[in-house]
């Protein structure tokens, strides 16, 4: 008996302390419910059917786009392009959306020709442009950029007014960051199919 306490229960102090040894599991299972959640397989198992799914294209649009009225000179909607980096300029009356100024009309209306940038900007912008409706999702902006080729989508509410501008650049650098690994993964080139395996 002597021998077997000194095995089972080196000290009192240890065998007091034994009780509690079920209290210090419980915080170790907890963290790894938590990683798991956050693993990239389940992860992006997660984001694509709800998020990607449901998430509102108004979570990622800029909310305050640069604006300007039909009747405005074109410099003033190149300044406010070159003070945004680039953005699109939308062209409202009475707030609502009637054309849009991209740099896709800049480059094939504006760029090496003769123009006067007094002229309104009407007459170089893409008039009635294509948007989506304030509660539209990722996945309709998704597929609408893709089906029609647009790099700038405005949002607007049921009265026409824009409440937003979803830029195809934002939408990439948020489906980069839920799916890191599928991004890695993809080949250098579009339908190209790895033969073999990378890796041994």
């Amino acid at each position: 008996m002597g021998g077997q306490s000194r095995i089972g229960c080196p000290s009192p102090a240890v065998c007091r302390r034994r009780p509690q040894q079920p209290s210090r599991k419980t915080a170790p299972e907890h963290v790894e419910s938590t990683v798991k959640t956050k693993s990239v397989g389940e992860t992006t198992a997660a984001l694509s059917r709800l998020e990607l799914r449901a998430e509102k294209a108004r979570a990622l649009a800029r909310p305050e786009p640069a604006s300007i009225t039909p009747a405005s000179p074109l410099r003033e909607a190149l300044l406010a392009m070159r003070a945004r980096g680039g953005d699109a300029v939308l062209v409202t009356d009475a707030d609502r959306l009637v054309g849009i100024l991209t740099e896709r009309d800049v480059l094939m209306r504006v760029l090496g020709a003769d123009v006067d940038e007094g002229r309104p900007v009407s007459e170089f912008m893409t008039s009635e442009p294509h948007s989506l409706p304030a509660e539209a999702t990722l996945l309709e902006a998704m597929r609408a950029m893709e089906s029609g080729g647009y790099r700038n989508l405005p949002l607007v509410d049921g009265d026409g007014r824009v409440v937003g501008l979803l830029r195809q650049q934002d939408l990439i650098d948020y489906i980069a960051e839920a799916f890191p690994q599928e991004i890695l993964n993809l080949p250098p080139r579009p339908h190209q199919l790895m033969e073999e395996p990378e890796g041994a």
